[in-house]
């Protein structure tokens, strides 16, 4: 079978094709031996998991600081709904739950010692709270 140009589409006719002529062909030589066996190994691994999962450990200050800043305002947050139903007369013991979770998000460090001092400020007052409250 022959192909003629590319893809095995035909450029012309088979007759244009060039022909060589000689008394040589093409042969491939004898194989008396058999081929080499070879263990089989494993593939070795491109990355260490361990490091992949370290690296993902590490995180950026600037966000820390960032996600340390808004568990501050949410405990404030809960804080204003806490004085504003206790104002009005109607205690929430839903609110006093989420002042619970509040306090217990506040206990992680930014990295930042002034933001940190003001977060265990708001932590402790969480815990007066709770403490008024008989939930702590």
């Amino acid at each position: 079978m022959r192909i003629y140009g590319p893809n095995g589409t035909t450029l012309g006719t088979p007759s244009s094709a060039p022909r060589r002529s000689g008394g040589s062909s093409f042969a491939l030589p004898e194989a008396t031996t058999a081929p080499e066996a070879r263990p089989l190994s494993a593939p070795k691994p491109t990355a260490n998991i361990d490091a992949l999962l370290a690296m993902q450990g590490i995180e950026d200050p600037v966000e820390r600081r960032r996600r340390s800043v808004a568990r501050g305002r949410g405990a404030l947050d809960v804080l204003d709904e806490l004085k504003m139903g206790l104002l009005s007369g109607s205690f929430d013991n839903a609110t006093v739950a989420r002042l619970r979770a509040a306090a217990a998000d506040l206990k992680s460090s930014s990295g930042d010692p002034g933001l940190d001092a003001v977060l265990s400020e708001i932590e402790l007052r969480v815990e007066v709270e709770l403490a008024k409250a008989g939930q702590f």
